[in-house]
């Protein structure tokens, strides 16, 4: 099959990485970077050898020749951006959150089918080793049913030094890294029956929320809590792993600091470090996260060359932002909120 050709939209932060984590991946070429900083387009193209640079998106449709994009701008942006590429006929791979609001989402996606084309949501977090072998643990039934479990994301990283236009978000730690940890919530243990969620404000120097506690009911019955926060010092605060915990009737299971799962039941405990995939051009303060950005892509290019499921599709993410857009609900009204 051909090698697919595709152009990146955003020449910030997480371009430098996304791109590079492409280069990892057989079957797709990018041929393109488009920016509003024209300097910045040239300046990554430049550095990872990419062949042609813009600062309009619409220019670059016309004149390329593309099999897909991948958006990697600012939240304010994916819904004009996603609505460019599919009405130029482009599948479109687009950073999470998908959009502003739940109901531009829902639109966007019944434009992807009307159109019949792809989009897909490049959420990697799930794609961690020590998440995928989690999932595999709890699959295999070694903690029988589960009761409740215990999802922890909990640091004082300096998030708003790479990226401080965040900020300025009115609303920020569920939106931002909660969809991954929800996600996460999702890829785990399933769908949810209803949730409460509880924010606070620490930094006085932000818009949004930095710290939230979401409970979820999972429709088996499982209740999880959904720790968040980058305001914390603690045992967890291990930037970018997250903790987790995991009850059932026969049996636990966790994953510790520095990739450590832990199998508890009535054998004993059984202790296993999980390997992260090792690449050079990570940065090291990221690199869980940025190993995770090949196997996520891996799976977005195989569903777009159809040689496979992809997982998180635009329809797959809609549930995870009906739990994000309800945590605020809840937050907001002081209630539970019901999700299904």
């Amino acid at each position: 099959m051909r090698e697919m050709q595709f152009a990146m939209l955003g020449a910030g932060f997480w371009a430098r990485y996304q791109l590079s984590a492409w280069g990892e991946v057989p079957g797709a070429r990018c041929v393109a970077i488009c920016d509003r900083s024209l300097e910045k387009a040239q300046q990554l193209a430049a550095e990872l050898n990419v062949p042609h640079v813009y600062d309009d998106a619409s220019e670059m449709l016309h004149k390329q020749s593309l099999d897909f994009v991948d958006i990697v701008t600012d939240l304010a942006s994916h819904a004009s951006l996603i609505r460019l590429a599919l009405k130029n006929g482009v599948a479109a791979i687009c950073q999470k959150p998908l959009a502003e609001s739940l109901e531009v989402a829902r639109e966007l996606c019944q434009l992807a089918r009307d159109r019949q084309l792809p989009l897909l949501v490049h959420e990697n977090w799930r794609w961690q080793s020590p998440l995928r072998r989690l999932k595999e643990i709890l699959d295999a039934g070694h903690c029988g049913e589960l009761v409740r479990a215990r999802i922890e994301f909990a640091n004082s990283f300096p998030v708003f030094d790479n990226q401080p236009g965040l900020k300025q978000l009115e609303q920020f730690i569920v939106a931002d890294i909660g969809t991954h940890i929800l996600d996460v919530s999702r890829f785990l243990f399933g769908e949810a029956d209803e949730l409460t969620c509880l924010t606070r404000r620490m930094r006085d120097d932000i818009r949004g929320e930095d710290v939230a506690t979401v409970l979820i009911r999972k429709q088996s019955g499982l209740s999880v809590i959904c720790n968040m926060s980058y305001a914390s010092r603690g045992e967890s605060d291990h930037f970018p792993q997250t903790m987790i915990a995991v009850e059932g009737t026969q049996g636990g299971v966790s994953l510790g600091a520095d990739c450590q799962i832990q199998v508890f039941d009535s054998a004993g405990t059984r202790s296993e470090h999980v390997p992260i995939p090792r690449y050079t051009w990570v940065n090291p303060q990221y690199e869980l996260v940025h190993a995770s950005m090949v196997a996520c892509q891996k799976n977005l290019l195989a569903g777009l060359r159809g040689e496979g499921p992809a997982e998180t599709t635009c329809d797959d993410n809609l549930r995870t932002l009906e739990l994000v857009y309800a945590a605020y609900e809840s937050a907001a009204k002081r209630a539970t909120v019901r999700c299904s």
